[in-house]
């Protein structure tokens, strides 16, 4: 039985079928909050280990932690929120250009016919791959050695309910590691368990 909540946690597209994750409507240039989920290449484990329901980070994990934080100092516009780094995969909200804590608000569409203007949410995400994967590479000299997966999952953050159930999700990820589609050990786990 799977503990993913497929409202928070979407899988990727494999690279031969791939589709835009963004919404057509969105004027992703105007503030707002996110819901984000990265992932490692291949889904390998680099970032830790979860004991007793939360991460232990490798030097990894706390390279990973490190560049999430500094997000702010390169983008003030970004005020960041709640984050878990998981062994293979992140989870974050992210708010560009106002207050989470002053609710999140409804989402500001443009008619379909009007094209997007500049995405800030890509540029924050790309500059946070690349260093923090650079930083990975120089340690481990494998320079230009993919770290993340190619794209990211997004989910626009329409109310403050939705805001408040998504944060619980964050907190509690790791308690539930055992048991995620993300886990590479949990196929064995329940394949052991019907063998015995």
């Amino acid at each position: 039985m799977s503990t993913r909540n497929p409202r928070f946690h979407r899988p990727f597209d494999n690279a031969l079928g791939r589709r835009s994750i963004r919404l057509p409507e969105y004027d992703y240039s105007r503030g707002g909050a996110y819901y984000i989920t990265i992932c490692t290449q291949y889904r390998k484990c680099l970032f830790g280990k979860i004991r007793n329901g939360k991460i232990a980070l490798s030097e990894y994990g706390r390279i990973i932690d490190n560049w999430w934080q500094r997000i702010p100092e390169r983008y003030g516009v970004v005020a960041l929120d709640e984050y878990v780094i998981m062994p293979n995969h992140m989870h974050a909200i992210i708010v560009v250009g106002g207050d989470v804590y002053n609710g999140v608000g409804a989402i500001h569409e443009l008619p379909l016919r009007i094209k997007r203007r500049v995405m800030i949410l890509p540029k924050i995400i790309g500059y946070f791959k690349m260093n923090s994967a650079k930083q990975i590479n120089q340690i481990c000299n494998t320079t230009g050695q993919t770290v993340w997966q190619r794209n990211y999952w997004e989910h626009v953050i329409r109310n403050d309910k939705s805001l408040n159930k998504i944060r619980e999700y964050i907190r509690d990820n790791p308690w539930h590691w055992a048991a995620d589609d993300e886990n590479p050990e949990r196929v064995t786990a329940v394949i052991s368990r019907g063998n015995s």
